[in-house]
């Protein structure tokens, strides 16, 4: 009868001595779920030709301010240079801020910047597209329905940040290639 604990007790400690494999997974995971669909969601806002980086898409607009834009008749020169700074930074994050965090560089602050970004988009879902009054997308946690767009997806993509927040990017990353060399130089 005591051998079952054991073996319990033996597995958790050797799952404990496994601290690259969380982080490791997270950034595996985050580039297998999420890597392109925000850099589809980033072509998405890119303006025409060469200058499409800094001259963004009337759609790229629309996505971030929908309410501005339907005021303004979808006229993006009725906005603001704010609104393009928003606009454009928030291009420029769907990009960087995926690609630093799949090749562990600057995991934590990336990951952070991502949380941000998700709870930017997840405000702008609910507000200003309108979703706060979808219960069907919105959800809600603790009910029966696992498959919410907003409250439980969102969830999960925060707490897979977080991780890289909390965890950094394991052992598999830039960021420990340069921690491991800087330590060689010092």
């Amino acid at each position: 009868m005591t051998r079952l604990p054991s073996l319990y007790i033996a597995l958790a400690r050797h799952l404990q001595r496994a601290d690259w494999l969380l982080p490791t997974l997270a950034r595996f995971l985050f580039a297998a779920i999420f890597l392109r669909y925000f850099w589809t969601s980033a072509a998405t806002k890119l303006g025409d030709g060469a200058l499409g980086l800094v001259s963004p898409s009337t759609g790229a607009y629309a996505q971030i301010f929908p309410r501005q834009m339907e005021a303004a008749g979808f006229d993006t020169s009725q906005l603001s240079t704010f609104h393009t700074l928003v606009v454009l930074a928030g291009t420029w994050a769907e990009f960087l801020l995926p690609a630093l965090i799949v090749l562990g560089l600057l995991t934590r602050l990336s990951a952070l910047g991502m949380i941000g970004f998700v709870t930017v988009q997840t405000l702008t879902d609910l507000w200003g597209h309108g979703a706060i009054h979808e219960p069907a997308t919105r959800g809600a946690w603790f009910d029966r329905f696992p498959d919410a767009v907003i409250m439980d997806q969102r969830a999960l993509w925060l707490f897979l940040l977080a991780v890289l927040v909390i965890k950094g990017a394991g052992p598999l990353s830039l960021d420990a290639l340069f921690m491991r060399r800087a330590r060689i130089v010092a």
